[in-house]
């Protein structure tokens, strides 16, 4: 399994600048009458590094149209990553499988520790500061990218919660 980190600009329908990054590309074989028959599978990371970040895995013969189409589901899988200034609202767990990604917001200037598949999620997601651990028993990236979009879509800020709650933000 190789894996490989590029950044290629393009725009999306939304008119968003968006930057992709291939977080891994797999080569997959099928054995047949003839022989083996390679195909390869390319995870791709597409985000503006503001708020939008997505994810995409593109199937097919060749690596350029695996990519394109990896990008195109990742394009069509966009979510708004919440954040507080540029860190997390708050720790949280994402699971995918036996894969389990701990992410803990950190002070200004901390920067983005986190492993090989939570690194281009947090950055192409335009959060500055994040410590991030996978603590599954996997080192599968492509469940681990999943399980790190699992805890982004369930993080909530504290205007959301309040509003949940049913309650007022008092200020100190």
């Amino acid at each position: 399994m190789a894996k490989e980190t590029q950044n290629v600009k393009s725009y999306s329908s939304r008119g968003l600048e968006l930057t992709e990054r291939v977080v891994s590309i797999n080569r997959v074989s099928k054995v047949v009458k003839g022989g083996k028959r390679f195909r390869f599978s390319v995870l791709v990371v597409v985000g503006d590094g503001v708020s939008q970040v997505g994810l995409g895995m593109g199937k097919a013969k060749e690596i350029s149209v695996a990519m394109k189409k990896g990008i195109e589901h990742a394009k069509k899988n966009l979510i708004d990553l919440k954040k507080t200034g540029q860190t997390l609202p708050h720790p949280i767990i994402g699971k995918f499988g036996a894969a389990e990604v701990l992410m803990r917001p950190a002070a200004p200037g901390t920067g983005v520790l986190a492993g090989s598949s939570v690194r281009p999620i947090m950055e192409l997601g335009g959060i500055k500061d994040v410590i991030a651990k996978v603590t599954g028993r996997t080192s599968n990236p492509i469940n681990i990218a999943y399980a790190t979009m699992d805890a982004v879509k369930r993080l909530r800020t504290p205007e959301e919660i309040y509003r949940l709650r049913g309650k007022e933000r008092k200020e100190a």
